[in-house]
């Protein structure tokens, strides 16, 4: 009887090796041997019909069919964080502060991500909150189901209030603009907004070397490790989580390359680890070739055809250093600077004649997957020309190379007039706002008071706290108010 992909979501691709312990057993009772990894930094594994019940025995882990589509993965870079370059502030534990919000389903794809790490896309949820360079502020990019381009929401949000915005508009998924979007997200009361003084610009980075034992800091190193077949076996997957909790390490990353990272293995337990893999007979350094890739989940086609094309660019010693190619399957675009198309159902045999599959050739503007823009290179070719093709497109991209390149991102769409916004006092103990439209009447402080204007002996009606413990904020007012 033929199985069906089940996911198990894993919140910005962030476990702990107990938690990854209890996937590898919910997968030995499956009867499988490995697991596979998803691009959304989620967990894949093959269920039979038969087998749907021992689901309910794992009530701790969120787990479904991907054709259900209740729960979408929230994609993190926080798999990138002390390993690549990093906006300063976004440290690993606003990462996880912030995942801390989501305590509800998100139907909706979600993104948090920094733009100056290349390991983890950009835009390719229907939410994605990027790191601004105002410490705790993010900007946020929307394009919801249905939407033909992405929208700027007109303000920057602060790290306490992601979960908010983001569950307000999980719950409205069918917003069809977005001044509705704006309307949704200010449902929430109080939310710490800013103006956005200036577009977010992306700097160009060529793709990074993601894999094998690399130094850290001066007393620690981190290892990535990826299968070609994208298939892990478990037995490997539980002994090196229990050489995470012997060396107290705490946290396991998985990429949307396929891929997973243990960050924070002890200068003294790098040798330990180097036995593990070759007991294992793990490889911990493939080619550059093979590592920019990335394929559909269990896809054997993908799989053979990325297999070929690698063997065509090192029989021609070709360095793809820097660029990523991906095979989509269906309406499923990788995030990559390359794209090879399938036409799926020109392949097998017509009129009893067996017809060789063809496949479209297409490259990101700048090569780069970030600008969410492609044109075709060439179109309906079949295999044997796709690699003479893709070694042309490597000599280009090493041609137009620039390393100062930058994607400026628009705040706001041409037609879009600024949300208007107001400057109130917030107590810095409790949160609580002082607005001079309504004063306070309870304590003899009639509307349209200015908060300059209050008595120095002025306490906070919630906390008590004095007039100095106020700051200045800036709120958005919603379109209609």
């Amino acid at each position: 009887m033929s199985a069906q992909l089940y996911r198990v979501s894993v919140k910005g691709g962030i476990l702990s090796p107990s938690e990854l312990l209890t996937v590898i057993d919910l997968a030995r009772e499956l009867g499988l041997d490995g697991l596979h990894f998803g691009s959304r930094q989620d967990i894949l594994f093959p269920v039979r019909e038969e087998q749907a019940d021992l689901l309910q025995r794992y009530p701790r882990l969120t787990i479904e069919s991907l054709a259900a589509k209740h729960h979408a993965n929230i994609m993190c870079s926080y798999v990138a964080a002390d390993i690549f370059p990093s906006t300063p502030w976004l440290t690993s534990s606003t990462y996880l502060y912030i995942l801390e919000q989501f305590a509800f389903a998100t139907p909706l794809e979600i993104n948090l991500t920094d733009p100056r790490q290349r390991l983890v896309p950009l835009f390719t949820g229907h939410l994605n909150f990027v790191a601004s360079d105002e410490e705790d502020f993010w900007y946020l990019y929307v394009k919801l189901p249905g939407w033909l381009r992405m929208e700027t929401f007109p303000a920057l949000i602060h790290s306490w209030d992601v979960g908010r915005v983001a569950g307000a508009l999980c719950a409205a998924p069918d917003a069809e603009n977005l001044d509705e979007v704006v309307l949704t997200a200010h449902e929430n009361e109080d939310l710490n907004l800013r103006d956005v003084r200036k577009d977010l610009a992306i700097t160009f980075k060529p793709f990074p070397y993601y894999e094998g034992m690399n130094r850290l800091d001066r007393d620690h190193y981190w290892l990535g490790l990826y299968w070609r077949n994208n298939w892990y076996s478990l037995d490997f997957m539980a002994a090196a989580c229990e050489l995470c909790l012997e060396q107290r390490i705490g946290k396991l990353s998985i990429t949307p390359w396929k891929s997973f990272i243990v960050s924070g293995i002890p200068e003294t337990g790098r040798l330990t680890w180097e036995k593990l893999l070759g007991r294992f007979g793990i490889n911990a350094r493939h080619s550059s070739l093979e590592l920019n890739w990335h394929l559909p989940v269990a896809d054997g086609d993908a799989l053979e055809l990325k297999r070929y094309l690698v063997r065509e660019f090192d029989r021609r010693d070709i360095s793809t250093y820097g660029l990523t190619f991906g095979v989509s399957r269906g309406r499923d675009v990788p995030f990559t600077s390359i794209v090879v198309e399938r036409e799926e159902l020109r392949s097998g045999l017509v009129d009893g004649f067996a017809v060789r599959p063809l496949y479209t050739l297409k490259c990101a503007r700048n090569f780069d997957p970030n600008t969410r823009e492609y044109a075709e290179y060439a179109r309906r070719v079949d295999r044997s020309e796709l690699a003479e093709l893709m070694v042309e497109i490597s000599q280009l991209y090493f041609e137009q190379l620039n390393e100062e390149q930058e994607e400026i991102i628009e705040s706001r769409t041409a037609a879009q007039e600024p949300v208007p916004t107001r400057q109130l006092q917030q107590c810095g103990r409790c949160r609580s706002v002082y607005d001079p439209d309504y004063g306070e009447p309870a304590s003899g402080i009639a509307a349209g008071t200015a908060f300059a204007g209050l008595p120095a002996t002025y306490r906070c009606w919630t906390c008590g706290g004095g007039k100095e413990q106020f700051s200045a904020i800036v709120l958005a007012v919603p379109v209609g108010e």
